[in-house]
């Protein structure tokens, strides 16, 4: 969950929302061909990296699909290493507080992540635990007492279903790490707060039921008993 800490109703709002573009599904065997990250606390603070696959990764063709990748432009050797590209992500991760990944399908940047970084012998220091923007949105469908999405006996909230709930369009084709990154960002800031966050979407009203008035997040704090502490404490 999100950190507490002294400020605006005691909320925290570091985490780092991820995601990563891969030539497939499984990280023992695919690569990462890109990564976008965005600083929720400071949304101005984004990550972006391209690089050419591990010599050896298993390439998906339906994966370059998605993410609009050749062949030819995955295994370019102009491009930056994997493990270059991983020093960098950590080392832009050193002025964040809270290393959380947070996303959509999270564990799936994760895994990815961490197997990189094993791969590429680099420190990975991430927490374990994830905020998956699909529990966010759970939630709020069930608070306004909506059906659910379901599909194949599953509940079917996806990204694109996800972002058209909290009024952004659904994610352009082909998939971009840093657009994919943004968007979550954005869609964890209307659900939790019922506020813009991006400039980039400014033009896109955040829909009135997902508006939060201030005394009533106040309320919901103190319900939990937690209040603004005086700063001489």
């Amino acid at each position: 969950m999100f950190l507490f800490k002294d400020g605006l109703f005691g909320i925290i709002k570091s985490v780092i929302v991820v995601d990563v573009e891969t030539t497939g599904l499984d990280p023992g065997t695919c690569s990462i061909v890109s990564l976008g990250a965005v600083d929720f606390l400071k949304p101005e603070n984004q990550f972006y990296q391209e690089c050419r696959i591990w010599e050896g990764a298993q390439v998906v063709e339906k994966a370059l699909e998605i993410n609009g990748f050749s062949r030819k432009e995955v295994i370019d050797p102009g491009k930056k290493s994997l493990k270059k590209v991983m020093e960098e992500f950590l080392a832009w991760m050193d002025e964040i507080e809270n290393r959380t990944i947070a996303g959509e399908n999270p564990s799936f940047d994760r895994d990815f992540l961490k197997a990189s970084a094993q791969r590429c012998g680099v420190g990975w220091l991430i927490s374990h635990r994830t905020i998956d923007l699909h529990s966010l949105a759970y939630e709020s469908y069930l608070k306004r007492g909506l059906d659910l999405p379901v599909k194949n006996e599953r509940i079917d909230l996806n990204a694109d279903r996800i972002f058209n709930y909290v009024g952004l369009p659904t994610e352009p084709k082909p998939h971009r790490a840093l657009v994919g990154a943004k968007m979550e960002a954005e869609a964890f800031s209307r659900l939790i707060y019922g506020k813009l966050l991006l400039k980039d979407f400014e033009s896109l009203p955040v829909p009135d039921y997902l508006k939060v008035k201030i005394i009533e997040r106040r309320k919901m704090l103190e319900g939990l008993g937690i209040s603004r502490r005086k700063k001489s404490e």
